[in-house]
């Protein structure tokens, strides 16, 4: 079950329960904002937010708050259906889901690069 929508001040807004077997719940959240530079160059940060009811480390998750992820982009539209994009996220685990990820070997905190193309059909 979500919501998705536009809040005061034109922040898109995306919440999402999913619930599971065995009472597993998760609540994520989004934000975007969309900051004109110029009438076709678009600056866009985004907020991600993972939370989790219970521990399950069959899947590897943590109850609590687990994952955040922020995220930059440029677009440049040469047309409204075609603007390709660079960016920037950072992804930050939390609580258990971390302590599974590092058991694991694999990283708590990360940083990518994306490279993109937006298109309208």
């Amino acid at each position: 079950m979500g919501f998705k929508g536009v809040a005061p001040y034109f922040f898109d807004i995306d919440t999402t329960v999913f619930v599971g077997d065995d009472g597993r719940t998760t609540l994520r959240f989004e934000a975007e904002y969309e900051i004109l530079l110029t009438q076709k160059l678009i600056f866009v940060p985004d907020l991600e937010v993972d939370l989790y009811g219970k521990d399950d480390p069959a899947t590897g998750t943590g109850s609590g708050l687990s994952e955040t992820e922020l995220g930059l982009r440029l677009r440049y539209e040469v047309k409204r259906e075609f603007a390709p994009c660079i960016g920037v996220n950072w992804s930050k685990l939390y609580g258990k889901i971390a302590d599974y990820a590092r058991e694991e070997g694999a990283d708590y905190d990360d940083v990518q690069f994306v490279v993109g193309v937006r298109l309208w059909f």
